[in-house]
């Protein structure tokens, strides 16, 4: 769904629309449209080569035009913000798992989307570090951030969800508040789900 959302995949049917505008389906607005949608994979897909304020500056500067400083400054701060700003000057060979999510983070926040796709953030992280980018990502929430996140952190779908919607096997069994989802699902399948997930 992430996939489809940024068009790296195509759509068999339906239609996306993000901002109250459907999504493009070439040229210049898909252009426009995928820079106002920002995502985290799984694997921190960061330039080695480059410093995490390069990292974080690249695609403001090469894509919104915004000036060197003004996108370090915006850098600084997303860093900050998810508590890495110490690290600005590291590459990311230096950073451990949770920091580099973190610069993927705020890599994807530089850029100012309407919407943060996250496709499982914390699946390739020890406990420790999930917990950091956890962190990270329910100040997100809490700030406003619209975000879609694909997950299996139960108590952070719960905490932080306005809507879980349940999928399996790529279709969607089912939409809901988390409290509905969490006490009481309507189908066998989430209930299934639920029961191996605690």
């Amino acid at each position: 769904m992430c996939r489809c959302i940024n068009r790296l995949e195509t759509l068999d049917s339906g239609e996306i629309v993000v901002d109250g505008l459907p999504q493009p389906v070439e040229g210049r607005a898909l252009y426009r449209f995928r820079a106002e949608v920002g995502m985290v994979f799984q694997s921190f897909n960061l330039f080695a080569h480059k410093t995490v304020l390069d990292n974080v500056t690249l695609a403001p500067r090469r894509i919104l035009g915004l000036a060197k400083g003004v996108a370090e400054q915006r850098a600084l701060d997303l860093l900050e913000r998810v508590g890495i700003a110490g690290k600005a000057r590291a590459y990311p060979a230096e950073l451990s798992g949770g920091q580099s999510q973190r610069v993927a983070i705020a890599r994807a926040l530089a850029m100012q989307p309407k919407v943060l796709l996250f496709d499982e953030p914390t699946s390739a992280l020890d406990p420790e570090m999930t917990r950091e980018v956890l962190a990270a990502m329910r100040e997100l929430a809490q700030s406003g951030t619209t975000m879609l996140v694909v997950t299996h952190e139960m108590g952070f779908a719960r905490e932080c969800a306005d809507r879980v919607v349940f999928m399996d096997i790529g279709t969607v069994v089912e939409t809901a508040t988390p409290e509905t989802f969490f006490t009481n699902p309507s189908t066998a399948r989430a209930r299934q789900f639920l029961t191996s997930a605690y």
